[in-house]
Order: structure tokens, then C-alpha cells, then sequence
């Protein structure tokens, strides 16, 4: 797949991104490789798939319409009290489900898992609810960041240690709508980020 790109299209926003990492091509093949195998384990399951607002929407809405069944899905908001909590997983539930999930089939679908510290907090509140089956779907993952083992059962792409933004993933609010998944340069991030 070319990761060919054409920044200019994308404006001053284009002045940001030193390079694109996984171009929109990648992204297309990779969700509807994901959506065909969670169809072979789901079709029959009637699957809630239950997201953490904001940046799964762009893949939750694009998997999701790789599904030939029906589904039910739900989201959940989370923040980080500050950055010392956030380092020990310590989260504030800003929305809960709305779906019961118990003796549901779920798949929990994250756009990125980094140090696995919030998503942890939050499989522990979801296993409390006694699902008939959770597993997890991620897009992005960042294992040279892990603190806490994550069983992914579906993944997209392996992500490099470093600052990427685009197809749901931000930097401070911004970027989030690019279609692609592009290195921030160095002189956009502050020393502290």
C-alpha cells in the first residue's frame, strides 16, 4: 500500500505533520480485514460493541459498516483527573452505558492502547457487569508503552513510540478529522508532551 499523501490538500494543518505513518489505504484494508474476521466469530452473537468517546468514532463508524449483521452499540466517556493520576489508571467515568451488558456477547473497541492503565480500569467495571464474552478490538497500539498486559483479540497496527495524530487520534482536540495516521513534527509539541 503507498503512503503517498498529499499534505497540501490539507492546508496549514499540513505544516504540522513531519510524515504519514498508515495512509488511508492501509487504514480501508486493515478495518475491513478486522470487520471480516469478527463477522466469522460474530455473525450469529447479536455483539454489543461499546466504545470510549472521542476518538473511536472515526473507526467504530467505518468498522462497523464493514458488518453484514446487526449490532447494538454503546459508548462510554472517561477523564483523567490529572497527569500523575492518569499515569496510575486512575479515571473519572463521565458517561456510562446505557445497554445492560449482562450475558451479552461484548467487544470493546479502542482507537489506541498505550500504557493500558485506563482500559484496564475500565474491562474491570464491564467484567463486573458479567458479560457472556469481552474482548477487545484496537486499531493502534503502542506495546513499547504497555505497563499492564491487554489481550487484544483483533488489532489494526503496531504504532512507533512517538507523537501521531489523525483518524481519531488528537493533539490537544486538533487533527482528529485527518484521514491518515501522521507523525506530529517535534517544534508542534512542547517539551513537557
Amino acid at each position: 500500500m503507498s503512503k503517498k499523501v498529499d499534505l497540501n490538500a490539507y492546508g496549514q494543518l499540513a505544516d504540522d505533520i513531519s510524515h504519514v505513518i498508515i495512509s488511508p489505504d492501509e487504514l480501508h484494508q486493515r478495518i475491513t480485514e478486522i470487520g471480516a474476521a469478527i463477522t466469522q466469530d460474530y455473525a450469529n452473537r447479536n455483539p454489543i460493541f461499546i466504545g470510549v468517546l472521542k476518538g473511536v468514532v472515526f473507526f467504530m463508524a467505518d468498522l462497523l459498516r464493514t458488518l453484514p449483521f446487526h449490532v447494538e452499540v454503546d459508548f462510554m466517556a472517561v477523564a483523567s483527573y490529572d497527569p500523575s493520576a492518569r499515569q496510575r489508571g486512575v479515571v473519572r467515568l463521565e458517561k456510562d452505558l446505557n445497554i445492560p451488558i449482562e450475558n451479552r456477547h461484548v467487544i470493546f473497541v479502542e482507537d489506541m492502547i498505550d500504557t493500558g492503565l485506563t482500559l484496564n480500569y475500565l474491562l474491570r467495571s464491564l467484567r463486573a457487569r458479567q458479560p457472556a464474552t469481552l474482548e477487545i478490538c484496537a486499531l493502534f497500539n503502542k506495546p513499547r508503552r504497555r505497563l499492564i498486559d491487554i489481550p487484544i483479540k483483533y488489532k489494526g497496527f503496531d504504532l512507533p513510540n512517538r507523537f501521531v495524530v489523525g483518524y481519531g487520534l488528537d493533539y490537544r482536540e486538533k487533527y482528529r478529522h485527518l484521514p491518515f495516521i501522521g507523525q506530529l513534527k517535534a517544534d508542534v509539541l512542547p517539551s513537557d508532551d
